[in-house]
Order: structure tokens, then C-alpha cells, then sequence
């Protein structure tokens, strides 16, 4: 007998719910091993599940849209040798550490678990928990402020406002106390009307929270790219051909970016209240466009620590798979500081806002051929270069003027002093 339960796998240790997008079987298919069974979602990335055996798909637990559990079992599957189902799910078992909470936290019961509401914001179980047993509503919960990664509530802040709860009406600020309350909107007669998905409304969220988090100011370079061009028109060949993909500008930019980190490491870093995290490692995130208009960062772990070709394979690899939706959790969490690069839709240039809890981005525009003065030991002249316009928005909170400039301007020169002599 040979039967298998289909269970949500863990996905990272912040990850511990995951939700049922799109079952891609039905009860009574036919599946090959490795056959894709159903698309789930989390807060921080999409994956499919599939089947460890071949046989038939005996029955499903849930149904689509259903947020479960990690370790979960959903489905199962059987070989025509199994004389036996059992279609009883298997009692969810979530390893301790995954949700970091103590074993009397844990014993808090499911039913218990789930506000009769919804929100676009992610709640752990325990959160959920507390605030029903607190009588506190999801819409009273959303005003809250987290303290977790994100701009997450953790259970220490859901406690602290309980404690606070009642104390004086002054407390308690709803959010249209503090940000002017949204406009409503009327559509007219032929407007389309499409409802965000749920990467889209992740995004907005945490866009909105960046902006109200951090005070964004931004700065402008011109920066000559020429030697650059040059050098990889020379180069994108030969690579393609021994490597077996493309040679682009970005792992150029990550490289450059990465030196300056190194140099001012305040621009690395993070805020956590009044004290500021200067990050060890430099792990920068790619801001890359999905193919259906969304958004996702993978991360370039240890940048500092790659060379240019490492760096290349490594930014081809995540782009590649962010694209057929095939990243890890763990790929595109810790980045410490994220390069978008505007130039790829046709942008000059543009004001990116800060994926938070990071204190700067940097965007970088397209690359055009501009006539310049250039400066030589006979004279000025006139030429045509390859010029580019840089941006970086920073957390003004932290990062003053004068640290954002030097960092960019960092960034230009090893740009401009590219050695156009190195193999790659």
C-alpha cells in the first residue's frame, strides 16, 4: 500500500499560514509523481505543491481561498495498491519554533483562532486569538501598530494596546485621527472595475505604510556610462554564448552599490524606534516586474562578497524564476538596501519609495546617448556619451543630506571608473 498526505510545507521560519490560491487537480485525477496538485500563497511569496507518488487524487480537505496552517495536511493521494484511505485530515502539527511562542501560547484553540472579519493585513493565529478573546475587531485591530518586520503586530503590541486600551480616550487615535480619510470613489457608466489581487493589495499596503513610516527625500546624479557600454557590447557575446544567458547592466550597478555600502554603512541599515541597526551583512534587493504588472524583490545575499560573474548568474537565476513564480521564502526576505532599475520601461529617472524596514533605494534611469562637455588637458569639448541619471530616496530620519549625496556620488565614481580591462 502506498498513499500520501499532501501537506503545506514549511516556508520559512517568519511564514506559518499559507493560503489555498487554485487547485490545479480534482478528486479522481489520474497524477504523475512531481505533478503540481495546487498554487498557495503566503504574505511573501507564491508556490505550488506537489505529489511525492504517482496514483489518484482521493480527496481534497479544503477548498480555495482557505488560509492553513504550515504542516497542514490538504489532500491525499493513493496508488492503485492502497486498500485503504483514511479521508480524515491529519491533526495539524506546526513546530514550536516555526511560531516562536511557548507551549501554553500554543494551546490556544483553533476556533478560537479566527476573527469574523477580513483585512488585508497578515495576523498570526496568536494575534487572532487574542484580539477575539479581547473583543477587538479586525478594523479596530488594523489600527494598531506593529513592531515586527513590516510593520507587523506581534503579541507584545496587541497586549500593550489592551493595557492601554481604556486608559483615556487620548489613547486610542483611529486612523482617520491621523491620515486624512480616503475619498470615495464613483464609478461611471462603462468604467471597468477590477479588484486587486492579493499580491497587489500586499503591495499597496506596504507602500502606503513606507511613506507614513519614513520622511523620503531624494537626490539626483548624472552619471557617464560610456566605458561601460562599451565594455559589455564587447563582452554580452562571448558570455551568452559560454554561459548560456544574457550579460546585463544590473549586476553592474549591484556591484557598484554594493563597494559604496561598504564605505557608508548608515545607508545599510534600519530603525527600530529611536535606535539605528547598522546592518552587517549587504544584501540587496532587485525590485523586478512580474508578468502580470506586480511586483516582487529577490534578494542578492552577501553582494559584497561576489565577484561580477557571481553576481551576474546569481541575479539571472532569481530573475528567471521570480518571473514563473518559482522563488523560495527565503529569497526574497533580509535585503538590507533595493536597486530598481526605472531605465528598463524607458524612465529618465524617478522617486522610488523605500521598501521598508530599509532606510534607502536606489533607482537607476535609462541610458542615453546626450552630447556633453568633456574636460581634457587641451580643452573642453563637445561629445557624445552614454549619460544616465541616478536616484536615491532616503529615510531623512537617519539619513541626512550630506551621507544620501557622498553614498550616491560613491556610486557614480565607481561607475565612471568602471576597468574596462577585466574578464568576466
Amino acid at each position: 500500500m502506498a498513499k500520501a498526505e499532501i501537506v503545506i510545507p514549511r516556508m520559512g521560519e517568519s511564514i506559518i499560514e499559507a493560503t489555498i490560491t487554485r487547485w490545479l487537480k480534482a478528486e479522481g485525477d489520474m497524477i504523475n509523481e512531481d505533478d503540481a496538485i495546487a498554487e498557495i500563497a503566503t504574505d511573501k511569496v507564491d508556490s505550488e505543491i506537489t505529489s511525492p507518488i504517482s496514483g489518484k487524487f482521493i480527496k481534497k480537505f479544503y477548498n480555495e481561498g482557505d488560509t492553513v496552517a504550515i504542516g497542514t495536511v490538504i489532500a491525499l493521494v493513493a496508488n492503485e495498491d492502497s486498500d485503504s484511505i483514511n479521508d480524515t485530515p491529519k491533526p495539524v502539527e506546526i513546530p514550536v519554533e516555526a511560531i516562536n511562542i511557548s507551549a501554553m501560547e500554543n494551546s490556544i484553540k483553533e476556533e478560537n483562532s479566527i476573527v469574523e472579519e477580513t483585512s488585508d493585513k497578515f495576523y498570526s493565529p496568536l494575534v487572532k486569538s487574542i484580539a477575539k478573546a479581547e473583543g477587538i475587531s479586525l478594523s479596530e485591530l488594523d489600527t494598531v501598530k506593529g513592531s515586527a518586520k513590516d510593520g507587523r503586530l506581534n503579541k507584545e503590541d496587541v497586549l500593550n494596546y489592551i493595557k492601554n486600551r481604556n486608559i483615556s480616550p487620548e489613547v486610542k487615535a483611529t486612523p482617520k485621527q491621523i491620515i486624512p480619510e480616503t475619498p470615495k470613489v464613483i464609478s461611471s457608466s462603462g468604467d471597468q472595475i477590477v479588484e486587486m489581487d492579493r499580491m497587489r493589495k500586499l503591495i499597496a499596503d506596504h507602500m502606503v505604510m513606507s511613506k507614513h513610516t519614513s520622511p523620503h527625500v531624494t537626490s539626483f546624479i548624472e552619471v557617464d556610462m560610456t566605458n561601460i557600454v562599451m565594455w559589455r557590447n564587447k563582452k554580452k557575446d562571448s558570455f551568452e554564448k559560454r554561459e548560456g544567458e544574457k550579460l546585463t547592466f544590473t549586476p553592474i550597478f549591484i556591484e557598484a552599490a554594493a563597494k559604496a555600502l561598504k564605505e557608508y554603512p548608515g545607508v545599510n541599515a534600519s530603525v527600530d524606534g529611536t535606535k539605528i541597526i547598522l546592518r552587517k551583512n549587504i544584501n540587496i534587493g532587485m525590485a523586478t516586474a512580474l508578468p502580470n504588472g506586480n511586483l516582487i524583490v529577490p534578494v542578492i545575499k552577501n553582494a559584497d562578497q561576489k565577484n561580477l560573474l557571481g553576481i551576474s548568474k546569481t541575479v539571472n537565476d532569481l530573475a528567471n524564476r521570480a518571473r514563473i513564480n518559482k522563488l523560495n521564502p527565503e529569497e526574497i526576505q533580509d535585503g538590507t538596501f533595493t536597486i530598481t532599475n526605472l531605465g528598463s520601461f524607458g524612465s529618465i529617472t524617478g522617486t522610488p519609495i523605500i521598501n521598508q524596514p530599509q532606510v534607502a533605494i536606489l533607482a537607476i534611469g535609462v541610458i542615453q546617448k546626450k552630447p556633453v562637455v568633456i574636460e581634457t588637458p587641451q580643452g573642453d569639448t563637445i561629445g557624445i556619451r552614454h549619460m544616465m541619471i541616478m536616484s536615491i530616496a532616503f529615510d531623512h530620519r537617519v539619513v541626512d543630506g550630506a551621507m544620501g549625496g557622498l553614498y550616491l556620488k560613491r556610486v557614480a565614481e565607481y561607475l565612471e571608473n568602471f576597468d574596462v580591462n577585466q574578464t568576466i
